[in-house]
């Protein structure tokens, strides 16, 4: 890509702001939801810790603290 196609979609994208999918306004909402959701599927995880509950609870409870620890982070005003 040479600077003159950059600067061509610089320019063109100029007129399309970004809107991010999740507004800043309703962050905290989500990721406080993510956490707490996070929270429960860890509690049962720990309940019954078995192999074969590992897809189950395991994973979604890490995604759910992933994604949901960016979002508190983002809302309360640390940018990451």
């Amino acid at each position: 890509m040479s600077a003159a196609s950059l600067t061509e979609l610089w320019e063109a994208s100029a007129g399309q702001p970004f809107q991010p999918t999740i507004g800043k306004g309703t962050q905290f909402t989500v990721g406080f939801t993510l956490l707490l959701l996070a929270f429960i599927l860890t509690s049962l995880f720990g309940l019954n810790n078995t192999l074969k509950n590992v897809p189950l609870y395991g994973i979604p409870a890490s995604l759910a603290f992933g994604f949901g620890a960016v979002y508190m982070i983002c809302a309360v005003g640390v940018y990451v």
